[in-house]
């Protein structure tokens, strides 16, 4: 009984380095950037951290090809290195010895990205599938419309310039009239001074008669 549980153990992992090679045609490449990403909050990369990215892989094909029943034994893994990059192939579920086709699989990491990428704390930049575009993050709607706020701008720069129209009026409608006021004033002081000059004024005459009595008075 052992005997035959080490020999399908031996045949499975002979399998999985023959499926399983660097620059496989069916395979990727995996480079995570955990340090970067996390800085004193990084954790340790270990066969706990490896086993949940193959779980989140086996989701990810089950997520895209929902008619098969894939598990962590179908995510194959080879290559690690201490710098946290592999390369992984995925298995069909109906025949272990058969590779699913390099295109579903990229199809289900896109698809899934976002759930991978949240597993591990990281991004498209920190948890990277060579090979694999970054996905595009999705369009943040504003919470005002973009047209609203070119009315309101709009809006506001036409009554701005209506304000400063109208002030602008008033401004030289009171000059307009001050000055007026004081043309008319000037005019009205101009009419006084003509008046008194026309006025004609006398010299006054010497009555001779007063100056004889008052020399016979005197006598």
């Amino acid at each position: 009984m052992w005997e035959k549980i080490l020999v399908l153990v031996w045949v499975s992992s002979a399998l999985a380095e023959q499926l399983c090679q660097p620059d496989a045609v069916e395979g990727y490449r995996v480079r995570l950037s955990i340090k970067r990403a996390l800085g004193l909050q990084a954790y340790a990369w270990n066969d706990d951290e490896m086993f949940l990215f193959r779980a989140t892989l086996a989701f990810a094909m089950r997520n895209h090809l929902s008619n098969q029943d894939f598990q962590v034994s179908n995510i194959i893994v080879c290559d690690e290195t201490p710098r946290v990059t592999f390369w992984f192939v995925v298995t069909s579920p109906l025949n272990a010895s058969v590779l699913v086709d390099k295109a579903d699989v990229e199809q289900a990491v896109r698809k899934s990205r976002h759930r991978i990428n949240s597993a591990f704390l990281l991004s498209d930049q920190t948890l990277e599938f060579m090979g694999i575009e970054p996905t595009l993050a999705v369009p943040v709607e504003p919470e005002i419309p973009p047209w609203l706020i070119a009315f309101g701008v709009v809006t506001g720069t036409v009554c701005t310039g209506l304000i400063l129209v109208m002030v602008s009026a008033l401004i030289q409608n009171t000059c307009s009239k001050t000055k007026k006021k004081f043309d008319e004033d000037e005019e009205q002081n101009d009419d006084v001074w003509k008046t008194a000059e026309s006025i004609p004024t006398y010299d006054g005459v010497y009555n001779m008669s007063f100056s004889d009595e008052e020399r016979f008075t005197q006598m």
